[in-house]
Formats: structure tokens, C-alpha cells, sequence
């Protein structure tokens, strides 16, 4: 047999081998549970022999959409203030249809499987009976001609018969092909219907070449390459053609079927490179998400904010195409293996809060109630002051869920306003007083916004003098009182910064001129200062962290929250200008001792 004959089977088993590598160019995209689940309903309850790269696609796709579903819920259950610790998802009638789907499909590819071996086993038999058969006409040369129309029988049931076991294929083929040739050349008496079959077969090899060659302007290389393989099935099945033509008739025909695979090859290569790059922006992105999961969250703002991070880095996620075939799945299971880790750490990070949320809403609620009692009061002033202190401990109160603490704070603003209206509506003389008072708190401020645009030596005492004019100034008409307190407090905090900054300046300059006089004292005198000075340093630097802790427990969310906030900021930086200042002192006793 020459060996060209045999090369179309092999070359075939590598392009069948390349095939089964289909990628996405040929999936259907599915855009909801809904289209995926019917594709597996039709596959389990059809005829349809379901194929492994298939079912494994739309398992990856619709678990990759069912995530994306509970994803979201959990966000919007969260965000909408409820407890994470509570959170149950709801029941998907559509996973369980999908699983029950998946199990009959699993049944029916094993059983498909079993016939396939089966009928694969008894199709290599029959064709080893067929071999045995031709291989004894061979052995008969003087029985050949007699046998040529069993023989050509033979053949036919050979073509007729399909699929045998891969691993025996090669060798059945070139043991039949062996004894076809042998059984030719024996055909010594019959010469002419030797010679008629040899030119029918390079008739027919002919045709064969010229529409493999056709194939060449075909523009889609998938559908090339498919009509490729039957072609290869036709010419194998094809009797042999005179000895001196076939290798000639052969390389023609391999000749365009390289063409076809080489195109073909290319097109799975560039498919390759796009699901190389896919994986590396996929891995890329997950290295994100577990740099963001490994950041120390110190509290709810630190959490939203990798939480929003992560959200984008998902959706950039489903913007990416498949990665190769047997990294797809690793890679999807490392990034929703970062994903659940953050989101699990930070429900219990939440469930953590639940009890300083419950018991900030009580006392929230309990000064509601407070509230309410005195809404219908009559007693003007006294009323008025216990309202006013009720507000005050409101605003010492921890933070609570946003959406919850927004409802209590209408409830709590709606009893004091029903009150204060009430008030103004029965005091008429009363209204007049807080107007008069509201004029002269606002001619302080214009005086105090005069000063610190001033400077001089009395500036300081100025500056209290009219603090404490204002503070000794009656109530002002409800309405105004909060733009009133920022507009006064914003004036007060820049004239303390620069009087704080002058002060100190001052002080500083003073401690200089006396350190001569206190090294005079002895020679552990300028050391016991510094020692002194190191034990105030680290005082001020721990109420500092104090108060900087606390801030973080204030509730500044609603908008009459913010008052206490900017009374601690103020102490804050007040404690803050010390600090620097007996940093300063500390480094002019060392430079002192230098010297």
C-alpha cells in the first residue's frame, strides 16, 4: 500500500482532535436564566445527544448569572438596612428546575456513552470480519476474479459501517487498505473491470480535489474545514486508482487540504490569543479583588468604599469574553472565592454593629417619647429648655442604619417643631424678644468678623468680651437658630486658629528667654523640664486619640447633627496646637544642652 493513501486518516484524527477545542465564536450568547434553562430542558427531554463542551457552558453561564442575581439581593437588602445577619435568599424554583435538568442530562450522556462503546466494539468487529474475509481472497489468487463481486460487496458494507474505538482506527484502516490493494493487483484475469474501477476512483478523486480546492474561497474557515472532513470521508471511502497515478492524485488533493487546515489553524490560534489575553485581564482583576479583601476596613466608610470597588471590578468582569477551556472555571471560582470572602466579612463586620444600632435607636426612641410628652405643652419656657436639652443628648447618640435613623429624626424634629410652632403662634412678645435678639447676635458676628480681619495686642480679650456678650443674649426665633450657630462658629473657629498660632508663637518665645535662668538652677534642672515636657507631650497626644475615637461614633448623618462634631473638631485642633507647642519646647531645651 503507498503511503500517502493512509495519511488522510491521521491528518484527520488531529483536525477532529483540534475541533473539539469549540470556543464561544460558536456558542449562542444567553442573556437570562430563562434562555439557559430552556436549552437544557430541550436537550434533556430531546433526541439530541448532548455534547460535554455544551452542557459545561451553559452550567458556567447560568451559575455565573445566578451569582450576579444574589449578589445583587444581598447589596440591595444591606443598603435598604437590613440586618446581613439575618439574610436568607430566596428559594430559585429556576436552579432547582436547572440541577433536576442537569441530572436527567447526566443519565442520558452515560447511558448515550455506553451504546456509543458498545456499538463502537461491535463496528471494529465487523470490520475485522470484512479484513479476514478480503485477506483470504488474497490468499486464493487463482480464486480472485471469481471473487471481485463478493469483494466489491465487501466493500460496500465496509463504508457502511461507521464509528469504531480511536485507539484501533489507524491500524484497521491501513490492514483494510492493505489487503484492498493486494486483492487489485491479483486481479490479473479481469484486467479491464480492473482498469474501469481504477479510472471511475480518479474520476471521482478528481472531484474530490477540485472541491477541496473551492473550499479555498470560502470565507468562513469553521465552515471550510467542516465540509473538509467529509470531503476526507469520501476520499477514504473511494477505491484506490492505478499505481503509477496515485501518488500524484493524492498530493493534489492534500495539497488544498492544506490550505483549509492551515486557515482553519490560524483562526483557532487568534481565537487562543484572545482567550490568553481574556485570562490575563481576568486574572489581573482578581489579584485586585484580593488586594481590596486583604485592606484593614476600619469602619462603615472603609466598607463602602471597597465595596463599591469591588461592584465595578464585577462589572468590568462580565464585559471580559471566556478564557481558555480548562482555566475558565479555576479563574471564575478565584474571583467569587475574593468576592465572598470581602462580602462575608463584611456582613459580619455589620453584625458586629447590630447591637450598638439597636441601642442607639432605644435611646433615640426613648427621647422621642420624651418629646412627645411635652409636644402639647403650654408651659413656654420651661418646655423649651427641656426640648432644647432633649436635642442636645440627641446629638451625643451613636449612628444607627441610615434609612432608620433618618425616620427617627423626622419623629423626634416633628414633636419638638410642634411645640416650638405652637409657641411662636401664642407668644407674640415672645417673637418680638428673639427677633431683637437674633439682630444683636448678628451685629456680634459682624463685630467678631471685623476683629479677625485686625490684629493687636488685645485682640484676645476682644475677641472673649464679645463671646460672652453673646453668649449672655436670650433665644433667637427657632428657624434661624441653626444657620445662626454655623455662621458664629465659623468666624470663632478662624480667629482661634490665628489667635492659637499668635499665642503660641508668643509663649514659645517666652519659654526660650527663661531656659538660661532655669539651667542656672542646677544641672539636672533643664532635664527634669524635659522630662516634664516629654510626660505632657504624650498626655496631650493620648486625650487626642481620645477625642479623635469619639468623633468616629457621632452621628453627623442628619442635618442639626453637626454642632457637637464642630465643638470636639475645635477641641481637637486646640489640643493639636499644644501638642506642636511642647514639641517645640522640647527641641529648644535639647539644642539648648548642644550648646
Amino acid at each position: 500500500m503507498d503511503s500517502q493513501e493512509k495519511a488522510p486518516i491521521e491528518e484527520q484524527n488531529v483536525e477532529q482532535s483540534v475541533e473539539q477545542n469549540v470556543v464561544e465564536t460558536e456558542r449562542k450568547q444567553y442573556q437570562t436564566k430563562k434562555e439557559v434553562l430552556e436549552r437544557v430542558q430541550e436537550i434533556a427531554h430531546s433526541d439530541e445527544a448532548p455534547q460535554k463542551d455544551e452542557v459545561d457552558y451553559l452550567k458556567t453561564v447560568f451559575y455565573k448569572m445566578h451569582l450576579a442575581e444574589r449578589e445583587a439581593e444581598f447589596k440591595e437588602y444591606t443598603d435598604g438596612g437590613g440586618d446581613p445577619e439575618q439574610y436568607q435568599p430566596k428559594p430559585s424554583p429556576e436552579e432547582e428546575a436547572f440541577k433536576a435538568e442537569m441530572g436527567i442530562i447526566k443519565e442520558k450522556r452515560q447511558k448515550l456513552f455506553k451504546e456509543q462503546e458498545q456499538e463502537k466494539q461491535e463496528n471494529l468487529q465487523k470490520k475485522l470480519d470484512i479484513i479476514e474475509k478480503i485477506k483470504a481472497m488474497v490468499t486464493s489468487p487463482e480464486e480472485a476474479n471469481k471473487s471481485y463481486k463478493d469483494f466489491k460487496a465487501l466493500q460496500d458494507e465496509w463504508k457502511e459501517i461507521k464509528n469504531v474505538p480511536a485507539e484501533r482506527a489507524n491500524e484497521l484502516w491501513r490492514n483494510y487498505q492493505l489487503y484492498v490493494e493486494q486483492f487489485y493487483d491479483l486481479l490479473k484475469l479481469n484486467s479491464e473491470a480492473r482498469e474501469y474501477d481504477f479510472k471511475k476512483n480518479l474520476e471521482l478523486k478528481k472531484k474530490l480535489c477540485e472541491a477541496a480546492e473551492k473550499l479555498a474561497d470560502e470565507p468562513d474557515a469553521i465552515s471550510a474545514f467542516h465540509q473538509l472532513q467529509k470531503l476526507h470521508q469520501e476520499y477514504r471511502e473511494t477505491g484506490p486508482v492505478n499505481k503509477e497515478l496515485r501518488e500524484e492524485i493524492w498530493q493534489r488533493f492534500k495539497a488544498a487540504s492544506t490550505v483549509i487546515n492551515k486557515r482553519h489553524q490560524q483562526h483557532f490560534e487568534a481565537v487562543r490569543a484572545k482567550e490568553e489575553e481574556n485570562l490575563e485581564r481576568k486574572t489581573k482583576l482578581c489579584e485586585q479583588v484580593e488586594a481590596i479583601a486583604a485592606e484593614e476596613n476600619k469602619g462603615t466608610g472603609d466598607w463602602e468604599r471597597h465595596t463599591k470597588q469591588i461592584i465595578d471590578i464585577q462589572a468590568e468582569w462580565k464585559t471580559i469574553g471566556f478564557a481558555p477551556q480548562k482555566m475558565n472555571v479555576k479563574i471564575f471560582e478565584r474571583f467569587r472565592s475574593a468576592c465572598d470572602d470581602f462580602f462575608s466579612r463584611k456582613a459580619q463586620f455589620f453584625r458586629g454593629l447590630k447591637d450598638t444600632f439597636k441601642e442607639n435607636a432605644d435611646k433615640k426612641r426613648a427621647l422621642i417619647e420624651k418629646a412627645k410628652a411635652l409636644q402639647d405643652s403650654t408651659d413656654w419656657k420651661s418646655t423649651g429648655d427641656k426640648l432644647i436639652g432633649l436635642q442636645k443628648e440627641w446629638k451625643t447618640i451613636g449612628t444607627v442604619p441610615k434609612k432608620l435613623g433618618d425616620q427617627l429624626w423626622e419623629e423626634f424634629l416633628g414633636a419638638c417643631n410642634k411645640f416650638f410652632e405652637a409657641r411662636n403662634a401664642a407668644g407674640g412678645d415672645t417673637r418680638g424678644e428673639e427677633y431683637k435678639n437674633l439682630e444683636k447676635k448678628r451685629d456680634i458676628i459682624s463685630q467678631l468678623k471685623a476683629a479677625a480681619e485686625e490684629a493687636g495686642e488685645n485682640l484676645q480679650e476682644r475677641v472673649q468680651k464679645l463671646v460672652e456678650e453673646y453668649q449672655s443674649i436670650g433665644h433667637v426665633p427657632f428657624k434661624e437658630k441653626d444657620k445662626l450657630y454655623e455662621e458664629y462658629h465659623a468666624v470663632l473657629d478662624k480667629l482661634y486658629k490665628d489667635l492659637n498660632i499668635s499665642v503660641a508663637k508668643r509663649r514659645l518665645s517666652k519659654f526660650k528667654d527663661n531656659l538660661r535662668q532655669v539651667a542656672e538652677r542646677g544641672d539636672n534642672a533643664l532635664d527634669n523640664e524635659r522630662a516634664r515636657l516629654m510626660r505632657q507631650y504624650e498626655q496631650l497626644k493620648s486625650e487626642v486619640q481620645t477625642y479623635e475615637n469619639n468623633l468616629g461614633f457621632l452621628n453627623a448623618a442628619s442635618k442639626k447633627g453637626n454642632s457637637l462634631i464642630d465643638e470636639m473638631n475645635r477641641k481637637v485642633q486646640k489640643l493639636k496646637d499644644e501638642v506642636q507647642l511642647v514639641r517645640e519646647k522640647i527641641k529648644a531645651i535639647d539644642a539648648e544642652n548642644r550648646d
